[in-house]
């Protein structure tokens, strides 16, 4: 029996999945997430894929782990927990062509790609998803370049990490760009905010009367008809 499992590496805990699937065989489940642990420890603040291969008969398990998703290499790298809600205008950081020929190289194996450059491209798709520049640029625009030759010299070279200088330029970049972003954000929340308050109030205004003027059920109808004046005989008769 076969059980794959995503966990943060180096830190699986116990759940109702493990629980349900194991604890029946009489697996010990401490010694399954030890084993997990240990074997994921290399991958702390990443989530992992994990398939753990059990014989119901021994009550014996291997462990096997997996490399992690792109995105989650992305991440790790650019130290951040969570992808971008809106990809196209809110980004979550600036990572260097290095970095990503970098996890290319780890992840060539498992991507459909039949050479280095098609795996980077591949790779530097899953920052468009994310909200995450390459370089200073959309990572749209960088696809394009890689698909022109633009960086054949860093892909042939096999460089996996930037320059001191430019990580630090990266870095300069995106607070500027962030703090712009924050400030954009924030005013579109207020405006939002304005405009809801504005809504409530005119609703208040119309259904609350002012102070002396009749109520709509008090008010003469715009459209009953006028009492008509008695006629003559109908004066004499009175």
């Amino acid at each position: 029996m076969k059980v794959k499992l995503i966990v943060e590496g180096g830190e699986m805990k116990p759940g109702p999945a493990i629980s349900q699937q194991l604890g029946p065989m009489g697996i010990n489940l401490g010694k399954v997430m030890s084993s997990v642990n240990e074997a994921t420890s290399g991958f702390k603040g990443t989530k992992v894929p994990v398939e753990i291969d059990v014989d119901p008969k021994t009550r014996t398990f291997t462990v096997t782990v997996f490399s992690p998703p792109v995105s989650e290499l992305i991440k790790k790298e650019i130290k951040v927990e969570a992808a971008s809600g809106q990809a196209g205008t809110i980004k979550v950081g600036n990572i260097s062509i290095e970095q990503l020929i970098k996890i290319a190289k780890t992840k060539m194996p498992d991507l459909l790609a039949k050479d280095m450059k098609a795996a980077l491209k591949l790779v530097v798709g899953s920052c468009v998803s994310l909200g995450v520049l390459v370089d200073n640029k959309e990572a749209k625009e960088v696809e394009t370049e890689i698909a022109k030759g633009h960086y054949d010299k860093e892909i042939k070279e096999e460089r996996t990490a930037p320059s001191e200088e430019k990580r630090g330029n990266l870095e300069k970049f995106f607070a500027v760009r962030k703090a712009k972003q924050d400030k954009d954000i924030k005013a579109a929340e207020e405006a939002k905010a304005a405009e809801e308050a504005a809504k409530a109030a005119a609703l208040a205004a119309g259904a609350t009367p002012v102070a002396g003027t009749p109520s709509a059920a008090s008010a003469p109808s715009a459209t009953a008809p006028a009492k008509a004046e008695p006629t003559a005989d109908e004066k004499k008769k009175k």
